[in-house]
């Protein structure tokens, strides 16, 4: 014979509703004014989760006129007592199991009322531990899936629970179901938080050590350099017109490693805001020649032609000479890398509309950048390809050209010419 979920709800002494019948007004404000002090617990933003569980238990516990009860969380195939009346009952774990009456609920989902645990089976053995003998236990639901379970006994007076009591316990339920979905809501988001922080540590960790680790190679490798630098300097006094080509180059080659060592250094003071600028009044005429100077042997050797234009009226400008110096020549080194052989690279500079900023500028005759990749090309590490290039370098020149400029409250960018080409340009202000 089929049973109906009814007749199972009536063998387990269960209501047909769940929705209480309040009859009497003062029993219906006596209801509000319990939930109206459990929400308010709920939202209590420096009371901690233990304590706020706690309290609730004792207001649903105060509401019913009972003595003893706890609130458990299910935990894997276990309920865990979080709040009980009898604290020395907190943390008990108890079993998924058919033998007690919260882990019936737990499993049936579904809310118990025992009007005489005396004729229970289930409680031969703890007749002592209550006084009364009527017992409810509901579960707490969200949707279909059990979150926990609640369980009330010992009603205080003359009379004992009844199965209308039910009804009230679901009402509290639902308010307990908030409470622990927000526990478990701020404990994923501290345990989110301490993994970040986890992360963010080994990230600062790592971060230090590759730092350090630049430093130590940059220190290690300037010595060496700067010890091959000065023996060709010696070796060009003395070399033959067949050789003075190939010692020519040589220095060249080392002056380009010495200012990618310095490069890094620099850029790396720069990030950590380390970096104090040392301004001094400059002629932008001589810092461009200066810049000129000092690639126009490598030039030579490409065949490739330099050229500054220059107004007449320039004024002046306060800036750090080492720092603009390396953002010049990084650019010129940038500009001549990819020009061919019969190519010119004009450096320019000009004044800035207002006369408050002035306009330093490197222009080539190479394949130009496109539209799209503009933007990148000044960001760490990038090497973007440009007809036959064979990305060498550590992609960190227009970075820390980029770095230097800023510094001085300047901006830089790129542009391609109409006549073919790139221009590269910064501008900085005069104070």
């Amino acid at each position: 014979m089929k049973h109906t979920d009814q007749e199972d709800r009536d063998k387990a002494g269960v209501p047909p509703t769940c929705t209480p019948a309040i009859t009497d007004l003062g029993m219906a404000n006596r209801l509000l004014a319990s939930l109206a002090r459990i929400v308010q617990l709920i939202t209590a933003q420096r009371l901690p989760y233990e304590a706020k569980i706690d309290r609730v238990l004792r207001v649903i516990l105060d509401h019913l006129g009972v003595e003893q009860g706890s609130i458990m969380i299910l935990a894997g195939q276990h309920l865990t007592i979080k709040a009980a009346s009898r604290p020395e009952l907190i943390g008990g774990r108890q079993p998924l199991s058919e033998s007690s009456v919260a882990s019936w609920v737990a499993l049936h989902k579904k809310p118990l009322f025992i009007p005489d645990i005396t004729k229970d089976h289930r409680f031969r053995s703890r007749h002592s531990t209550y006084r009364k003998n009527a017992l409810l236990s509901v579960p707490v639901l969200q949707g279909n899936r059990l979150i926990g379970v609640i369980n009330v006994s010992d009603k205080t007076g003359q009379t004992d629970l009844l199965k209308d009591d039910i009804a009230f316990l679901m009402n509290f339920s639902a308010l307990v179901l908030s409470l622990i979905i927000q526990a478990s809501l701020t404990e994923q988001a501290r345990q989110q938080r301490n993994t970040l922080r986890r992360r963010n540590q080994e990230l600062r960790r790592q971060e230090t050590m590759r730092a350090e680790l630049s430093r130590m190679l940059i220190h290690d490798l300037k010595g060496p350099l700067s010890e091959v630098v000065a023996n060709l300097d010696i070796l060009s006094y003395s070399a033959t017109e067949n050789t003075s080509e190939f010692v020519t180059a040589a220095q060249m080659g080392c002056d380009q490693a010495v200012r990618m060592a310095e490069n890094l250094a620099t850029t790396g003071q720069m990030e950590d805001g380390k970096l104090e600028l040392l301004k001094h009044e400059i002629v932008p005429a001589m810092l461009l020649k200066e810049a000129l100077a000092n690639i126009r042997g490598l030039a030579t050797l490409k065949n490739v032609t330099l050229e500054s234009q220059l107004p007449p009226d320039l004024p002046p400008i306060r800036l750090d000479r080492v720092l603009i110096l390396r953002v010049l020549q990084n650019l010129l080194m940038n500009a001549l890398h990819y020009s061919a052989p019969g190519h010119t690279i004009t450096v320019g500079c000009e004044p800035m509309t207002g006369r408050q900023h002035l306009c330093f500028s490197v222009a080539d005759q190479g394949p130009g950048i496109p539209a799209s990749e503009q933007t990148l090309i000044f960001e760490k590490y990038i090497r973007l390809q440009r007809g036959q290039d064979l990305r060498t370098g550590t992609g960190l020149g227009l970075y820390f050209c980029k770095l230097a400029v800023q510094k001085h409250r300047g901006g830089v960018g790129v542009e391609n010419r109409a006549e073919g080409g790139s221009r590269f340009f910064f501008t900085l202000p005069l104070q």
